[in-house]
């Protein structure tokens, strides 16, 4: 029996009507069936963090609200993420930037994917801005990505995403890398010396 690794998948919108939702369900029954996931789905739109608002360094873990007790400890169990990202102005968006700045410790030493949607560009700008951001909290970001240009054209009528044999592929070989690096990293983790 191989290891079951704990995948969050956290998405980054909370606007009313925001499309998310409907792109990281592409992605976690993909996750899903891939088999070598526990995957829960995060979305920030439902969880709805303020601002981040804890008078102690996130360092400290000293914290004082239920809701960053709530979310540091779903982010503690994880062994992997996927952030599905929108591009906002050339960047991922706020709401996420804010969920990364709650927690410190609990992100380190763990890979992340990154699926982005958006228009021409299909929020490559937005997964650059995110990478470099995650490693300041020693997230490793994979190579491997997964963007939807023009996403809109891939939901249909039942507001369901279809992705193309291509975006299947990279989804694949990224949830393939993403099971490798969360095996290698564990151990890193887990190595306190």
């Amino acid at each position: 029996m191989h290891n079951m690794y704990k995948l969050k998948i956290i998405s980054s919108t909370v606007r009313p009507g925001r499309k998310g939702p409907v792109v990281a369900a592409w992605i976690t029954e993909l996750a899903k069936q891939y088999g070598k996931f526990n995957v829960e789905f995060l979305d920030l739109g439902e969880i709805n963090l303020p601002m981040m608002n804890e008078p102690n360094h996130p360092v400290l873990k000293k914290y004082q609200h239920e809701h960053t007790q709530w979310w540091s400890a779903k982010i503690e169990e994880a062994d992997a993420f996927i952030f599905v990202t929108a591009e906002y102005d050339y960047n991922y968006p706020a709401p996420l930037r804010n969920a990364l700045e709650y927690l410190f410790h609990e992100w380190g030493y763990k890979p992340a994917a990154i699926v982005s949607y958006g228009g021409i560009s299909g929020g490559t700008r937005a997964t650059n801005a995110l990478k470099a951001d995650l490693s300041t909290f020693r997230v490793v970001p994979l190579a491997e990505s997964v963007h939807f240009p023009f996403f809109q054209t891939h939901i249909n009528d039942q507001n369901e995403f279809e992705a193309n044999e291509v975006a299947h592929k990279s989804a694949d070989n990224m949830l393939k890398q993403l099971a490798r690096w969360a095996k290698g990293l564990k151990a890193i983790k887990e190595d306190k010396e």
